[in-house]
């Protein structure tokens, strides 16, 4: 497609990614946008971030920017910053060879997915390679065209997802393909082609070989974006969703249970709060997401070795984030304030009086009352009362409303100033108290 034919304009794109674009064209190399950022353009969406393609090697990329830094071991990448900003720049891939050389440059498990991809090609082969046909679309900086190797500008404009080359083997090489693949049919209102939908349940085991770290970061790009519940049901119908959190399997096949309406509901007010501009954290989500694994094991707990409440949950906590981290690996940066959430909902139970304040100005308090509202909201008809009846306190609590009982009235009052501890004089010499022999 000539310029006259598209309407991306070089006023829609990044300036740090134009500065890498024009560099590298400027040293003779070819330089493209490619992928989700030309797809998002085309579709008159504003891109996360910026891809680009070149035939330059990381290596030859690495010496045009000081602000470059190579990274990857399955396929090799330049990575050039500019303050937060990341411009992620990939050299052509190429076909796999049978012969030995490619062999050293090429791997695969005996799944068939890939775990080392450092093999290189031209703009037609790199386009073959691509999964979706709507991702292998370059925008090249020397002439402003688009360059469409697979059909992608008719698939947007039908609005169906086609995978390149077969499926299966697509899905082999790379199963978070199948996670892709649900991402980008909610987030582009696509229709999954048959070729691409029904291959999922049966090769959904296949994410049990991806690291979890890896997943983590796929599940924000799934439940961050606006489009959470529709992600979530997707998943679930797939049996994706499934693998990603195999602790909540049991739930998915009671709908109308109290544990699958909160897991709706948390994924609903979480596309909510983005729709709203309001921020939203990952130790939320997932605080919800296996509260009721939780509840599950402490009362194993507490039925099994007579724990009380706070102990079983700390214990439990443990054991369910244990278990956790071998699907998706949750950082401790929020695991810790999950945690955190989790015990200040028996604290909530438990306060009175100057506790009240306390907790009040706890630094988690708004999430753990926001997760109290949640609760309340999606309880059983037996919790439902005694919930929304701790909510109610705790929402007056913050509005001042709520009548305070004596102790409540102590803490509110003012306090005494208290006189410094003894009668030294500040910077005067301390008396050495009688009996001590300590000289040094």
């Amino acid at each position: 497609m000539s310029r006259d034919q598209h309407p991306i304009s070089r006023k829609d794109i990044a300036e740090p990614a134009l500065k890498v674009l024009y560099r590298l064209h400027n040293a003779g190399y070819e330089a493209y946008l490619v992928g989700g950022c030309v797809r998002d353009l085309l579709l008159g969406l504003k891109p996360k971030d910026f891809d680009v393609a070149t035939n330059a090697s990381p290596e030859q990329v690495h010496k045009l920017f000081r602000n470059c830094r190579l990274v990857g071991r399955r396929f090799r990448l330049a990575h050039i910053m500019f303050g937060r900003e990341v411009i992620e720049v990939a050299t052509f891939r190429g076909h796999h060879d049978d012969d030995d050389d490619a062999q050293k440059h090429a791997k695969s498990d005996a799944q068939g997915m890939l775990v080392r991809d450092n093999v290189y090609g031209s703009i037609e082969e790199d386009a073959q390679r691509r999964d979706f046909t709507v991702n292998a679309l370059y925008y090249n900086i020397a002439d402003f065209a688009i360059y469409d190797f697979a059909n992608g500008v008719r698939d947007i404009e039908a609005g169906v997802l086609r995978m390149i080359g077969d499926a299966e083997t697509r899905y082999r090489e790379d199963p978070v393909r199948m996670l892709r693949a649900i991402r980008f049919a909610t987030k582009l209102s696509m229709r999954m082609d048959d070729s691409v939908a029904k291959p999922i349940k049966e090769h959904a085991s296949l994410l049990q070989n991806i690291p979890p770290a890896r997943l983590f970061e796929e599940c924000l790009k799934l439940f961050t974006a606006g489009k959470a519940l529709a992600n979530f049901e997707m998943l679930s119908e797939y049996h994706l969703f499934q693998q990603l959190f195999p602790m909540l399997k049991s739930y998915l096949q009671a709908t109308e249970e109290a544990p699958y309406q909160m897991l709706r509901q948390t994924f609903a007010d979480t596309d909510s709060r983005i729709q709203q501009g309001l921020s939203i954290t990952p130790a939320y989500l997932f605080a919800a997401l296996l509260w009721w694994p939780l509840q599950a094991r402490m009362e194993q707990l507490m039925f099994e070795s007579g724990l009380p409440p706070v102990d079983a949950m700390n214990i439990a906590a443990a054991d369910v984030w244990g278990r956790q981290v071998q699907t998706v690996s949750v950082p401790k940066r929020f695991t810790i304030p999950a945690r955190e959430i989790w015990q200040m909902q028996q604290r909530f139970e438990r306060a009175k009086g100057k506790r009240v304040q306390t907790l009040l100005g706890h630094p988690r308090f708004r999430a753990a009352y926001d997760f109290l509202l949640l609760r309340a909201a999606t309880a059983t008809p037996l919790e439902r009362k005694k919930l929304t009846e701790q909510a109610q306190f705790w929402t007056e609590q913050q509005k001042g409303t709520q009548p305070a009982d004596k102790r409540q009235d102590d803490s509110a009052a003012p306090r005494k100033k208290r006189g410094r501890r003894g009668g030294r004089r500040r910077g005067g010499p301390r008396k050495r108290p009688s009996g001590d022999t300590n000289k040094s």
